[in-house]
């Protein structure tokens, strides 16, 4: 059940938004990670396994990723928006500080991982283009 403490650890899918605008992302998953991780440590850890993962173009190794949200927790609601879900915020964007466990992250969760000057420009002006 994906509420539930996983011994193993949790999975999560991490959404790299390298553009709002273009809709320049990619899926990168993490699995055993620890739900007593500290969301400032994680985004490390993402960070750090980005720059030696297969396959994954030199554009997304060097973005300044600085930010977190909770996108979709496993049997939950998607978004209809196809880059993020721009709702929320003071609900979803993850506290460096906190956990995973406090911050609401279950197993099977997708977090988006993006530069949050860009996403506050995309907030304002939401367009996408091809």
């Amino acid at each position: 059940m994906a509420t539930e403490d996983h011994k193993e650890g949790l999975t999560i899918t991490v959404r790299l938004i390298r553009s709002f605008e273009h809709k320049n992302l990619k899926n990168v998953v993490f699995h055993q990670v620890d739900p007593d991780t500290a969301i400032d440590k994680f985004m490390d850890i993402v960070r750090k396994d980005i720059q030696t993962r297969p396959g994954l173009p030199p554009p997304f190794r060097k973005h300044a990723y600085d930010t977190m949200k909770l996108e979709f927790k496993a049997h939950g609601n998607k978004t209809s928006n196809p880059v993020i879900n721009t709702g929320d915020d003071d609900k979803l964007m993850l506290n460096p500080g906190a956990t995973l466990k406090e911050s609401g992250v279950e197993n099977e969760t997708e977090v988006s991982f993006f530069k949050l000057e860009e996403y506050e420009k995309f907030k304002e002006n939401p367009v996408t283009r091809w």
